[in-house]
């Protein structure tokens, strides 16, 4: 059965929902937990990594999507300045840098209080918005840290849309 056949009447595990669209797609997964599933999606840059966990405590699905950067210390600096630039042109979820792990990461929670639920669609979107959010920004990122751009230049990348095909 097709993910999206899914009849919305029945109460249906969001993480459930995940593993299924995973399955869909063919991604790399593995389900770490009733409540916890992590995959592999392959994107135009590099293959991202997503965890999706849904805590029952406060009703929120939980996505984290992750990839390695690894700057030189003197790059910090202007990559927080560069990843304050982002957040500020991002409408849903968040970027942070893990220094210690050497990880940029995109966070986002969906929050289905009351006993809401997500449908697959709403999941997919939420997946797809990740790896597209880390698909836009990741050639400003390496223009930042191996182009010597600063973080305005860099970002120009990510502002300008591309039209028509090469």
């Amino acid at each position: 059965m097709a993910l999206l056949e899914l009849d919305h009447d029945i109460d249906i595990h969001p993480i459930d929902m995940v593993e299924t669209l995973a399955a869909d797609y063919d991604w790399d997964f593995d389900r770490l937990g009733d409540d916890q599933i992590a995959m592999a999606v392959e994107g135009q840059w590099r293959t991202y990594s997503l965890t999706l966990a849904w805590s029952a405590y406060d009703e929120t699905l939980r996505l984290v999507c992750t990839f390695e950067l690894d700057p030189p210390e003197e790059k910090r600096a202007e990559l927080y300045e560069l990843v304050n630039d982002i957040n500020d042109r991002s409408w849903v979820g968040a970027f942070s840098y893990w220094p210690a792990q050497g990880l940029m990461v995109y966070r986002y929670g969906l929050v289905l209080s009351g006993g809401q639920m997500a449908g697959p669609d709403q999941i997919d979107t939420m997946i797809h918005a990740a790896v597209a959010g880390a698909e836009r920004y990741y050639p400003a990122l390496q223009l930042l840290i191996w182009g010597d751009k600063t973080p305005a230049q860099a970002l120009q990348v990510a502002i300008a849309e591309a039209y028509g095909r090469a």
